[in-house]
């Protein structure tokens, strides 16, 4: 059986990259934030001097971390995510380093949904939630109006209804 399935084409919105940098900034800040807080602690209260060292590498550890997904991460994940909705299937592509492709079965779609958080809707963008028995899915970062017409359109290719 040869089957030809098209590959993904379809692309997330250019201001991924934006709400992704936001949104690790914010999570590096309160890190850092606690580990500058124990380290304060460890002086204050005069802890074993290895503490002080631990928390310092960690710290070390934490800002390079930030600097990778802050500047480099979500440009190259804005590059790479790609996904695509037809008949059968819905396909997802993204990754640099690890790509992932994944292919759900339009049979398999039990709920579709879409969620947005305060930097979401700052930037007027939704993220998709594919739901199936086993695992769900998400294609991040679309505009509203794709975003519902995506959601609707995967609705009824895959046959779900509200009151199920």
């Amino acid at each position: 059986m040869n089957q030809n399935i098209q590959k993904p084409d379809q692309k997330i919105s250019e201001k991924a990259a934006s709400v992704w940098r936001i949104s690790s900034a914010i999570t590096h800040a309160i890190t850092l934030l606690i580990l500058g807080t124990v380290i304060f602690l460890h002086h204050y209260y005069e802890w074993v001097e290895w503490i002080g060292y631990v928390l310092y590498v960690f710290i070390a550890i934490d800002f390079l971390y930030a600097l990778y997904k802050i500047i480099i991460y979500p440009i190259y994940m804005q590059r790479t995510w790609r996904y695509r909705v037809d008949d059968e299937y819905i396909q997802m592509k993204y990754g640099v380093i690890d790509q992932e492709h994944v292919l759900v079965p339009m049979v398999k779609v039990l709920h579709v949904s879409t969620n947005q958080g305060p930097i979401l809707r700052r930037y007027g963008l939704s993220t998709i939630t594919i739901g199936t028995t086993a695992s769900s899915h998400e294609i991040p970062a679309l505009p509203n109006e794709e975003a519902e017409d995506l959601r609707e359109k995967i609705a009824v290719l895959a046959k779900v209804y509200e009151n199920e």
